[in-house]
């Protein structure tokens, strides 16, 4: 969350908007998803795998979006999204499993 934040922050100051829009709002919609996750696994709340898998699906989109660029904040931000997939595959696999 973190992560996605400070690179979509950077993208609007970089003076590159226009062509950084898609990365942008990828990156927020990623931090949202995450905080809003976050926040309920930690409820404890059951039958919660659906949003944990969508929460996936954005940060492996996120991942994707920031590896096209080639700046130190992308990667970082686009390995830390990939930290969450697995995070995820994890937490599904567990319930899965259960």
């Amino acid at each position: 969350m973190k992560h996605c934040n400070h690179c979509a922050n950077t993208s609007l100051n970089s003076g590159y908007v226009e062509m950084m829009i898609d990365c942008i709002r990828t990156n927020q919609v990623c931090a949202e998803i995450c905080s809003t996750t976050a926040k309920i696994l930690s409820l404890s709340y059951e039958n919660v795998d659906d949003l944990v898998d969508y929460c996936k699906t954005i940060c492996q989109a996120c991942a994707r979006e920031c590896s096209k660029h080639n700046n130190e904040y992308y990667k970082s931000c686009s390995d830390a999204c990939q930290k969450s997939v697995e995070a995820c595959n994890i937490y599904l696999n567990k319930t899965l499993s259960a």
